[in-house]
């Protein structure tokens, strides 16, 4: 054999991605130049690490991209339709943080766009510090690298512009109705589904870049695989279909959306063109909600957010303020009723 088997298999897929269609063994063992034993034996491993390839005597083999499990580096890049979000992109089947492994990239000098994807993630974080722990083999956890030019009072916006790009991506990968919880919890028929967290290294004025994580829960079949703590808030996409879902789609999803998402977002340094869509999918539109401010907790009822990604909350004093940061609890949703 030519070259190593991990190559081999990858240029095959690589293959088979490009065609969308029917490829004979025989075509693949003279393109690649090994014999047809290798490569039925390449298709069988691609097969048991859960790519969905149809096989048919005398037509040869068929991928179909975004079925099955195969979560992977290849797996995620034939499904990217990007021109920089995750054209540069690492994957891990264990890692402690992708958002730490891409803040070391981003120190080497790594491109705008970088992805860190993982097959799990043992020592990832929420807001606040706040722990994210996801079962092996059941979720999706990735962070992509920013290099941007704007002020670091801009860049807290990107993190709705994130969860936006997740609504997408979920939508058009399981067809379920999405919503938000301000500014970025994604939801599923009231319960969370996904995190996001948004970190930035600045250098006096100016950022010297941005990651962007996020943690979806994809194959959790049972909810009592989640913490007791978050077991009555949280879902996965399997929990609300009953069905595997492909997590190298949903990461290849997410960052088709986040792309374009966020070229829109880049144009205008603000949530101007965005906001109708996400206040139309924000769960707290004309709902009653409590803001744990630092200053003092109040209550009233939640608007939609304004371009530069704030809350408008009208008191019960009957007041109209704006919400930049903090805790807003919403009734009904996480137990606030």
């Amino acid at each position: 054999m030519r070259s190593d088997a991990k190559t081999d298999r990858a240029t095959i897929l690589a293959l088979l991605a490009e065609r969308r269609d029917f490829v004979t063994g025989v075509e693949l063992s003279r393109h690649f130049g090994v014999s047809r034993t290798a490569v039925h034996k390449h298709i069988k491993k691609l097969i048991e690490d859960g790519y969905a390839i149809e096989s048919q005597k005398g037509r040869g083999y068929l991928l179909r991209p975004g079925q099955g499990d195969a979560f992977s580096g290849d797996g995620i890049s034939i499904l990217l339709d990007t021109k920089w979000a995750g054209r540069n992109l690492l994957f891990k089947d264990t890692t402690g943080s992708t958002n730490r492994d891409v803040m070391d990239l981003a120190e080497d000098g790594a491109p705008h766009g970088t992805v860190v994807a993982a097959g799990h993630q043992s020592a990832g974080r929420g807001r606040k510090g706040r722990s994210w722990q996801s079962p092996v083999g059941s979720t999706v956890s990735f962070s992509i690298l920013l290099r941007p030019d704007y002020a670091p009072d801009t860049a807290p916006m990107v993190t709705i512009v994130m969860a936006m790009a997740v609504m997408r991506a979920l939508k058009k990968v399981t067809g379920l109705e999405t919503a938000v919880k301000w500014p970025n919890d994604v939801l599923i028929n009231g319960k969370k589904v996904c995190g996001i967290l948004t970190e930035m290294n600045v250098q006096g004025s100016s950022i010297r870049y941005v990651v962007i994580g996020v943690g979806v829960n994809v194959n959790i079949e049972k909810a009592e695989d989640f913490p007791e703590e978050i077991r009555e808030k949280a879902t996965s996409l399997y929990l609300e279909t009953g069905e595997k879902v492909s997590r190298s789609r949903v990461t290849a999803e997410c960052c088709n959306a986040f792309e374009e998402l966020y070229d829109i977002f880049s144009r205008d340094l603000d949530l101007r063109s965005l906001t109708e869509e996400y206040n139309s999918l924000l769960v707290s539109a004309g709902k009653p909600v409590r803001v744990l401010d630092p200053k003092g907790e109040y209550t009233g009822i939640s608007g939609g957010i304004d371009r530069l990604g704030q809350l408008s909350v009208k008191r019960e004093d009957g007041e109209t303020v704006r919400v930049s940061g903090g805790e807003v609890s919403v009734r009904g949703i996480y137990g606030y009723v």
